[in-house]
């Protein structure tokens, strides 16, 4: 299926590039959350006349992305688990849990879906987390786990 994007997405393409994708992610995903539309005749016209504003917001949105990669990026934040003697956690370390560490910690709203782990957080540690923050800015923090308390 075809569709014209509205916005840059990593590993996609950039705004007003037609292109080919899965009719599922199409309408589930891109035309969905209004990243893409149809790549009818006069929707490639429409966005070929709009391009210039969808550009200015992209611009925008990687400003504010830059911002907040400032505010957070190498920082460290601490969570204490539940763990066994083998220092394994009961359960794991979940996105919507670092979401709301940095929402308590630096008042910075991010959504759970741009967190990425470099590897699942099952065990006591420190671990490096990938934010996505904009399709070109990323920031990196780390989540320090610790035990709350061991249970036999």
């Amino acid at each position: 299926m075809k569709v014209i994007l509205l916005e840059n997405i990593k590993r996609i393409g950039s705004i007003g590039e037609v292109i080919d994708v899965k009719r599922g992610f199409a309408r589930n995903f891109l035309i969905a959350n209004k990243k893409a539309l149809y790549a009818s005749k006069e929707n490639i016209k429409e966005v070929e006349k709009i391009k210039a504003d969808l550009s200015k917001k992209d611009t925008e949105k990687k400003k504010e992305a830059t911002k907040i990669a400032e505010q957070i990026n190498g920082k460290q934040y601490s969570v204490k688990k539940l763990s066994t003697e083998n220092n394994e956690l009961y359960g794991s370390v979940k996105p919507t849990e670092i979401s709301k560490l940095i929402q308590e910690e630096n008042k910075i709203d991010i959504k759970p879906s741009m967190i990425q782990p470099v590897e699942e957080i099952k065990s006591l540690g420190k671990f490096k987390v990938k934010i996505s923050l904009h399709s070109e800015v990323d920031a990196e923090i780390s989540i320090n786990v610790s035990s709350a308390d061991t249970i036999q």
